[in-house]
C-alpha cells in the first residue's frame, strides 16, 4: 500500500446522485456518495451486487453507462468539474490522466490485433508518443508488470496469452500515459488464486513505483486489503461506512459490514455416513488433447452418488477439459467415463437422449450462458420440454415449479429477459435450466467465480439444499478454496491435465499436503493487510534460494 507526503485530494467526489432508467422511470442508483481519493493513495470500494461500486467507479471519470444519468452532485478531478463539462474535455482526461482496467480482459481486447499494437493505439493517435516510443513503452511496462518475455510478449495476440497475463497487458495499457488516477474494476475476480497473487503484486508494484493513485472495486475482502489504504463499504447505492483499511479490518462498526467479514465461515452441514455411498460416475484413465496438445494425461477418480467433488488447479490445470469430456463435447483419446455403471460414448453425437439427460452443467458465466433474447419461460422451458416431453399446462406448471425451487418468485421472474436480472438472479435461472433436464450429475463450472460474496453464498446455500432434496452428484470446478471448504465432500486436484492428489476434503487441508497443493493453499488471500507482502518476500526468498 502507498502512503503519501502530500495530502493534496487528486478526485473529491460530493453528494453523487446516479439514476437509471427502468421501464420509462428513473430510478436512484448512488445516493448521495462522498469519497476523496488523494495523489498516490488506492481507494477500495467494496460492497455486494448492484451496490454502485462499478457506477462511482466509472462517475470518477465523468462517465456514466447507456441508460443511466447523472442527477446531482460534483465530480472533481484536479480541480476540473467533470459532470457537465464538455465531452472534449472529458475525453482528453481518459486514458491520458485517468485509466480503466476491465474486469474481463479477455472481452476488452480486440482479437484480431497484437497486444502491443493496441497498447500504442491510444498514445499514438493522440500525437503523445510516436509507434516506436509506445512499443518502447510497452515493453517497459511489461517488465515492470513481470510478465514473460517482455520484449516479445507484446507480439502475440491475446488469445496466445493467459488470462493473468493477458490482466497485466491491460493493466500495462492503462498505464500507457501514466495516467494519474486509474480505476480497476474487478481486475482479478475470475483468476485463479496462484494467478491471482502474480497480477495482485504486479499492480502493487507498478502503481507504487509509478507513484499512481487507484480506486479498487471488488466484491473480495481480503483482496481489497493488500490493495487499499482506505476503504469504503458500500450497500444499495449510500455509503454504510468508510475507514483505514487497518481500522475496518480490526473493528468494523456497521452490522452489514461484520456480515461481509462472515461470509467465508460458511460450510455445508457434514453427513456421517454408515458406509460410503457408490459411485455414480467413475472416469478412468482418461487422455485428451486439442489437436496434437495433449491437455489430459491418465485421469482417473470417482464421483459417489449424491456428494460433492471439488475438482480445484490453476488456468490450464484442465479442469473446464475435464468437464467437455464427461459432457462428451470433447472425446476422450483414451480411457472411459462410466455413469451408473453404463459406459457412456465420447462423443455428445453418439449419446441417446437419456445419456444427456443425465449430465447438465452449469456454466461459469451466467451473462454469456444465457440467451439475451429470450425470457426465463423460454430458458428453463426448453428443456422440459425436450427431454420429458412436457406440453402445455404441464409444461407452464414445472417451470414455474423450478423457479420457485430456485427461490425466484414466477409471477416475477418467469417473463422477464436476462438483462433485467441481477447476476444471483441469472445464475439461479442458470442452475433451474441445468436441473430442468432431471438429471443425475451436475457439473458446476465456476459458478460462484463471477459473484460478490454475499451472492456466491446464497448461491452454494442452494446448491446444498437442492443435492439433498433431489439426491444429486456435483463435479464442482472452482480455484476457490474458501468454496471448496463450503461444500466439498471430496477434492481432487489437477495440474497441467493431471491429477496430483486426491482424497476427503479433511484430509486434503490438513498436512503434509502435496507441494502443489500446499501453494493453493498459501495463495488464498487472508483478511490480513500484510498477507500479500509476507508471502512475495517469501516467494522471493525461495526463489533466491
Amino acid at each position: 500500500m502507498i502512503s503519501d507526503s502530500s495530502n493534496a485530494p487528486l478526485l473529491t467526489i460530493r453528494g453523487l446522485r446516479i439514476e437509471g432508467k427502468a421501464q420509462d422511470a428513473w430510478t436512484p442508483i448512488v445516493k448521495g456518495v462522498d469519497l476523496t481519493v488523494k495523489r498516490g493513495e488506492v481507494f477500495g470500494l467494496i460492497g455486494e451486487s448492484g451496490a454502485g461500486k462499478s457506477t462511482i467507479g466509472l462517475a470518477a471519470m465523468g462517465f456514466v453507462r447507456d441508460g443511466c444519468r447523472f442527477a446531482g452532485g460534483s465530480v472533481l478531478f484536479d480541480g476540473i468539474e467533470l459532470i457537465g463539462a464538455p465531452r472534449k474535455v472529458r475525453l482528453g482526461m481518459r486514458s491520458s490522466r485517468i485509466a480503466y482496467v476491465a474486469q474481463s480482459a479477455a472481452a476488452s481486447f480486440n482479437p484480431a490485433f497484437r497486444l502491443i499494437d493496441q497498447h500504442g493505439e491510444f498514445p499514438v493517435l493522440r500525437g503523445l508518443m510516436t509507434r516506436a516510443e509506445a512499443e518502447a513503452n510497452a515493453i517497459e511496462l511489461y517488465r515492470k508488470l513481470q510478465l514473460p518475455n517482455p520484449d516479445e510478449i507484446g507480439f502475440r495476440y491475446p488469445h496466445q496469452v493467459s488470462g493473468g497475463q493477458l490482466q497485466r497487458a491491460m493493466t500495462a495499457m492503462a498505464m500507457a500515459c501514466r495516467p494519474d488516477l486509474i480505476i480497476f474494476d474487478e481486475p482479478t475476480t475470475a483468476l485463479d488464486v496462484t494467478t491471482q497473487i502474480e497480477v495482485l503484486s504486479a499492480i502493487r508494484d507498478a502503481v507504487q513505483s509509478l507513484g499512481t493513485a487507484a480506486i479498487y472495486v471488488s466484491h473480495d475482502l481480503a483482496v481489497v486489503a493488500q490493495m487499499a489504504d482506505k476503504i469504503m463499504v458500500l450497500r444499495n447505492g449510500e455509503t454504510v461506512e468508510e475507514a483505514p483499511t487497518r481500522t475496518m479490518l480490526s473493528s468494523p462498526r456497521h452490522d452489514y459490514t461484520k456480515s461481509l467479514w462472515a461470509v467465508r465461515s460458511f460450510r455445508a452441514p457434514s453427513r456421517p455416513d454408515a458406509e460410503p455411498p457408490p459411485p455414480l460416475v467413475r472416469i478412468e484413465s482418461v487422455d485428451a488433447a486439442y489437436g496434437a496438445v495433449k491437455v489430459l494425461s491418465d485421469v482417473s477418480f470417482v464421483l459417489p452418488k449424491g456428494r460433492t467433488v471439488a475438482v480445484v488447479g490453476e488456468s490450464g490445470s484442465g479442469k473446464s477439459t475435464l468437464a467437455k469430456v464427461l459432457m462428451g463435447l470433447l472425446p476422450a483419446k483414451a480411457g472411459c467415463v462410466e455413469l451408473a455403471g453404463k459406459t457412456l460414448p465420447p462423443s455428445y453425437r453418439e449419446r441417446t437422449k437419456a445419456d444427456l439427460r443425465q449430465v447438465q452443467m452449469i456454466y461459469q458465466m451466467a451473462d454469456t450462458a444465457l440467451n439475451p433474447r429470450q425470457r426465463v419461460r423460454e430458458i428453463v422451458g426448453r428443456p422440459i420440454s425436450f427431454y420429458l416431453g412436457l406440453k402445455g399446462k404441464a409444461l407452464e406448471a414445472r417451470t414455474r415449479q423450478l423457479l420457485q425451487d430456485m427461490e425466484l418468485d414466477p409471477d416475477i421472474y418467469i417473463d422477464r429477459l436476462p438483462s433485467e436480472l441481477s447476476g444471483g438472479q441469472k445464475q439461479r435461472v442458470g442452475i433451474a435450466r441445468a436441473l430442468a433436464a432431471d438429471p443425475q450429475l451436475v457439473i458446476c463450472d465456476e459458478v460462484t467465480s463471477s459473484l460478490d460474496q454475499l451472492v456466491a453464498e446464497s448461491v452454494l446455500k442452494l446448491l446444498v439444499r437442492l443435492q439433498r432434496e433431489r439426491d444429486l452428484t456435483y463435479m464442482f470446478i472452482t480455484h476457490d478454496l474458501a468454496t471448496v471448504r463450503a461444500i466439498a465432500d471430496e477434492v481432487v486436484v489437477m495440474k497441467e491435465g493431471k491429477v496430483v492428489e486426491k482424497g476427503p476434503k479433511d484430509e486434503m487441508f490438513r498436512p503434509p499436503h502435496h507441494p502443489y497443493t500446499g501453494l493453493l493453499l498459501s495463495s488464498v488471500p487472508e483478511m490480513d493487510p500484510d498477507w500479500l507482502t509476507r508471502l512475495t518476500a517469501k516467494n522471493t526468498m525461495a526463489v533466491n534460494t
